[in-house]
């Protein structure tokens, strides 16, 4: 059997059902008679609930509830959401306020839920809640990242936790005397994360059992939330995930409306349904980033990294939400060290609680964080210290023979060759024609600049996954427990079962999202999927084989069957059996225990997808417009599974990062109001602001799986922040934040002298 698969490019085989409108998304395909649901939100950010009268609304026609967290309490469900907390320095916990389904006593940010009414039509329930009489005494808003009027009693100045990791002392002594101390202060600008599809679900009830169907990241955690706050076993709960437009992160944890819905069909006994319009998902999606850091970095005589301290103050918005504490430590620790050989760390990391929304997992979740503050760093000190970027990183990696290479924050990396990709990057890039491209552009009026930025990220995640294989008359099923938002997961997986046994794709099913037909998986996120998926459908495959040949033995007489991804090879036989032919020998022989099987693994560790990002930018002196002209690609995500689906995760990914450095931006009032709730004031990436991207893989196989893969997801996001900043930077020779937009560039080019007038 093949180590890995045969890495060949194949078209997304679900892409013609999503171009010709045939996908089926969760308000596509909700029941009809389903009642709808609307959630009416507080226009505040923060204050104290004096009254919240229903009455009215409760009569209004065709309503059929009207409830407030009063209801809930009377009703016995469980209110507070699911989270999860750090340690703190002093190895206390972080603080865990309540965040109630519905707002109890107070409000504290604009798009908290506040109540919810099921009713015969949207436009039933949205009359409905213009009856609501509510009065909500305003208090003073905290918006800063600092000691502030308090959200919580349980969090005293709206410091949530105080986290650090490293050799605190040790790296002080160090920057003290190193030859060369350089520092840099990066904002990490918040976004929404607008997937295209926005959240929604609906719920039935029947026999005993809610089915809550949902555009989510997995079915299992969301499966234990509703029988927690529904108090009921969890057998009684089903819960499915159709096609999903768009996760990112987003769409990863469980939010109070899904909840809301169940409870209402479960009390109803009707079907009943939600989906967000765009304003409502930026006022209650959780954002993405919000952080600012200041980073020293210490280097001797020779530019060696002797040490690096990272200070970092981060916004959860209001609430906890489910992964927040975690995001901004011990996640942006996994890589805080880079792809460099550093021997002294020190992280130490503050979260603070706004009246904004919740602030949670967005693509690389704390990787891009971590990556973007150590290039920007890595940058700043080759242009303070006179050298090129390219030499400071050659300098300071961590070699070949280092490998397995334990980081100063304690991850183990397995494998790399990040000076190869480097030197493949620059030459791919034409570094070396740069000059040139700069001088031509100087004569049209523009500033060109070139960045470069070398990434590493972890996968994340449940390191443990099951894939079960059923061989049917019409071929093969695999139940796999990682679900797809729109990455190819249907293509990816039914070829690379193809690959390992010779069924055809065609007649391969994936089955997933649904915790009633699988009983367990870890959703997807983190990067994980392919490589945790795949890995335990090669051990599936393997028992599957391991059976076939005991079976075909038995029957021939015969020993050592073999199989060699297409077909049996009998000894002393002419007969060399496909493996669906075997399976229906076994059928007709009542060996019905060799169709269906199924194996779970647990990776020994993650693995680490690396590369270069290199960008060149122009910017009009005239306007400050930055065009980015350029952008060169070349990552390790070792053995690739289908090249084709991995470069277009790349080319999102890059998008995305391309969005937050030059245009996205969540902007609110100094009383927390949200001043980019639309596409109208919230500014997205289009074609025309995203350049051709070169992509090459150079593959380093991981020795962390068996097939030598590193996963790809997340990976483009990583890499294309700092690349774009630090060309941008390098174009106007001073320090830039993001996002770059044409007003902030251009008054960074009047402060230098180089606007054009």
């Amino acid at each position: 059997m093949q180590p890995f698969g045969k890495s060949q490019s194949v078209a997304r085989t679900e892409d013609v059902r999503f171009l010709t409108g045939r996908g089926r998304y969760v308000d596509d395909i909700a029941p009809e008679n389903a009642l709808f649901a609307y959630v009416v939100r507080s226009p505040v950010a923060h204050g104290v609930i004096r009254s919240l009268d229903v009455a009215a609304a409760r009569q209004a026609p065709g309503v059929h509830l009207v409830w407030t967290v009063q209801d809930l309490v009377q009703q016995g469900m469980t209110l507070g959401m699911k989270t999860t907390v750090v340690r703190n320095i002093d190895r206390t916990k972080g603080a865990a306020p309540l965040r109630p389904l519905l707002a109890q006593d107070r409000v504290r940010h604009v798009g908290e839920a506040m109540a919810v009414i099921v009713a015969d039509s949207l436009i039933h329930a949205r009359d409905a809640a213009d009856l609501i009489d509510y009065d909500i005494e305003e208090l003073p808003v905290a918006m800063n990242l600092a000691p502030g009027q308090a959200l919580h009693p349980e969090a005293p100045g709206n410091l949530a936790y105080h986290w650090g990791k490293g050799e605190q002392q040790a790296v002080e002594a160090a920057l003290a005397g190193a030859a060369h101390v350089v520092t840099v202060t990066v904002p990490d600008n918040r976004i929404i994360v607008n997937a295209i599809e926005p959240r929604g679900c609906y719920a039935e009830f029947s026999d005993g059992r809610v089915h809550l169907a949902m555009n989510g990241q997995g079915v299992w955690s969301a499966k234990d939330d509703v029988a927690r706050h529904l108090n009921l076993p969890a057998d009684a709960v089903r819960v499915t995930t159709p096609d999903v437009g768009g996760g990112f992160g987003m769409k990863a944890m469980v939010y109070p409306e899904p909840i809301l819905v169940a409870q209402a069909a479960r009390v109803l006994g009707r079907p009943v349904r939600w989906i967000a319009d765009r304003t409502e998902s930026m006022l209650s999606d959780n954002a993405g980033r919000d952080l600012t850091s200041t980073a020293t970095l210490g280097l001797d005589e020779n530019l060696r990294i002797v040490a690096y301290r990272v200070e970092t103050d981060c916004n959860l918005g209001a609430y906890n939400s489910q992964f927040a504490q975690p995001i901004q430590s011990d996640l942006f620790s996994k890589v805080a060290p880079g792809t460099y050989d550093i021997p002294l760390i020190w992280l130490e990391t503050r979260g603070w609680y706004t009246n904004t929304t919740p602030v949670d997992a967005y693509r690389g979740a704390g990787r891009p964080e971590a990556i973007f503050v150590l290039e920007r760093t890595i940058d700043q000190a080759a242009r303070q210290l006179g050298v090129s970027p390219f030499e400071i990183r050659h300098r300071n990696f961590i070699r070949p023979d280092q490998f397995p290479y334990t980081s100063a924050t304690g991850v183990t990396y397995d494998v790399g060759a990040f000076g190869r990709l480097l030197d493949i990057a620059a030459q791919n890039a034409d570094v070396a024609g740069f000059a040139e491209r700069r001088r031509v552009a100087a004569q049209a009026g523009r500033l060109r600049g070139l960045g470069v930025c070398y990434y590493i990220e972890s996968i994340l995640g449940d390191p443990q996954e099951t894939t079960r294989i059923v061989l049917t008359d019409q071929g093969a099923e695999i139940y796999v427990g990682t679900q797809s938002n729109g990455q190819g997961h249907e293509t990816v997986f039914a070829r690379f079962l193809s690959d390992h046994t010779g069924i055809p794709a065609d007649r391969i099913t994936v089955v997933m999202g649904d915790s009633d037909r699988i009983a367990k998986g870890g959703g997807t996120g983190g990067s994980r999927s392919v490589t945790v998926q795949n890995t335990a459908t090669l051990a599936t495959v393997g028992q599957i084989i391991s059976g076939f040949s005991d079976y075909l033995a038995a029957k021939h007489g015969a020993e050592a069957v073999q199989f060699d991804d297409e077909r049996f090879r009998i000894p002393g036989s002419n007969v060399a059996p496909t493996l669906l032919e075997v399976a229906a020998l076994a059928a007709a022989d009542d060996r019905h225990d060799l169709l269906d099987q199924s194996a779970t693994i647990t990776l020994p560790s993650r693995s680490f997808p690396n590369g270069c990002h290199i960008a060149e930018v122009e910017i009009d002196q005239s306007t400050g417009k930055l065009n980015v002209c350029k952008y060169s690609v070349v990552d390790d995500f070792g053995n690739l599974i289908n090249p084709m689906l991995a470069e277009g995760q790349v080319h999102g990914g890059v998008a995305q990062g391309l969005g937050q450095a030059i245009m996205e931006q969540v902007v609110f009032s100094d009383d927390g109001q949200l001043l980019t709730g639309s596409f109208m004031d919230y500014a997205m990436p289009r074609a025309s602001d995203v350049p051709w991207i070169g992509f090459t893989s150079v593959p380093v196989p991981s020795i962390y799986n068996p097939m030598g893969m590193k996963g790809c997801g997340e990976a483009g996001t990583v890499g294309a922040l700092a690349a774009v900043v630090n060309a941008a930077i390098d174009a106007v020779g001073g320090d830039l934040a993001m996002p770059l937009t044409p007003h902030r560039v251009w008054t960074k080019l009047k402060e230098r002298g180089l606007a054009a007038s």
